[in-house]
């Protein structure tokens, strides 16, 4: 509806444009004169309106292209600005307008020199370069315009400040990572500063997910939408939601790749394929997974513990217990004693991708290989 409403305001434009251009061609540059033909009352009105047409029809034919080109700019544009202060586009702004006026300032003496199109010239590259120079000097001048007005204030009482060269990178969550739900304790702790981008295509996916027919997959979705709720109404952080969707790309982790090098932002997620493919196209990811292997506590070689063995392993006499923080421990010569709990001695530590295992052996065989 927006497209045919624009591509109809284009047509519009195209005609008004159309008739305006064939008067000026008519009248100033004597066209008709060239090729020998004479306009007089209605054969005149009726070459402008046939002008006015033709260009609105070339507009007609065009807008599909024109708005299409207007769309992309505007994601542009608007991905541009997510990673700009706002202090930097009021500045920005409050200096193109200090641009344009001192502009027409200027200008005024050169209007009035009588050679054609010479001042008309002149009026749109002063508008365009003090335009500019006023947005350069107005952002890369902040400190100091800062600075002026907190000495005003505080009667000339310095206060040092400081601006970081590159403003936070928006956080951008991926359908998984908010399942997990262990984002929402994160963000609690504070050590993930924001703004939090939720798109809307995963929102869509975890309606579809909580919509499901399977039943764990509907509590999983149902999870989702709660741990959303909660950063959003219980934690201290910005949470965005993007709307714009990518109609060109149909996965949901290639939407999320490129709206992160869109944004300039870092994805966060669980999710190994997806962290794998994020390192290869060059976009920052947060793995939650690796946070918690990085945060647990380390195990060397020689200590000792007391476990539970819970189940058999892969190898022949092999048995499995887990530590209190998911971390599993591979115990040789454990299988008989499932079920039990007993000392090991940790031998070995192995650091994989998928998190951190553990080896050992009971305390009982390692003392009789003492004695």
């Amino acid at each position: 509806m927006v497209n045919k409403l624009i591509r109809g305001l284009l047509t519009a434009a195209g005609i008004v444009i159309g008739y305006q251009l064939t008067v000026v061609l008519t009248d100033l540059l004597h066209i008709t004169e060239l090729f020998g033909i004479v306009l007089s009352g209605t054969s005149q009105i009726i070459f402008y309106i046939v002008g006015a047409v033709i260009i609105g029809l070339i507009f007609f034919i065009l807008s599909p292209l024109l708005i299409k080109l207007g769309w992309k700019t505007t994601e542009i544009i608007e991905g541009a600005l997510q990673t700009v202060p706002t202090s930097d586009i009021l500045l920005g702004t409050i200096g193109l307008i200090f641009g344009l006026v001192i502009a027409n300032l200027l200008i005024r003496p050169i209007a009035i020199i009588p050679v054609p199109w010479l001042g008309s010239i002149v009026m749109v590259l002063a508008y365009i370069v003090l335009g500019y120079l006023g947005i350069r000097i107005a952002t890369r001048k902040s400190d100091d315009l800062g600075g002026l007005v907190n000495s005003l204030r505080k009667l000339g009482v310095k206060e040092k400040t400081f601006k970081t060269d590159s403003p936070i990178r928006p956080k951008i969550l991926d359908t998984s990572v908010i399942i997990d739900g262990r984002i929402a304790d994160i963000c609690k702790t504070g050590f993930v500063e924001g703004p939090l981008v939720i798109p809307r295509f995963v929102l869509e996916e975890l309606r579809h997910i909580a919509d499901s027919s399977d039943t764990l997959k509907r509590n999983r979705g149902r999870r989702g939408l709660d741990i959303l709720n909660k950063i959003q109404k219980e934690l201290d952080i910005p949470v965005q939601i993007y709307d714009k969707d990518f109609d060109d790309v149909i996965e949901v982790d290639s939407k999320l790749l490129k709206l992160a090098q869109q944004l300039k932002g870092k994805v966060v997620t669980n999710d190994f394929n997806l962290n794998k493919v994020a390192e290869f196209q060059g976009v920052p990811v947060l793995n939650i997974n690796e946070l918690a292997n990085a945060v647990k506590p380390v195990v060397l070689p020689g200590e000792e513990m007391v476990v539970q063995v819970i189940k058999d392993g892969k190898e022949t006499g092999q048995g499995v217990a887990y530590l209190d923080d998911g971390t599993m421990i591979v115990v040789d010569g454990g299988k008989k004693h499932i079920g039990e709990s007993i000392g090991v001695m940790v031998t070995s530590v192995l650091q994989t991708a998928a998190g951190r295992m553990i080896f050992a052996k009971p305390k009982s065989m390692m003392d009789n290989k003492a004695v």
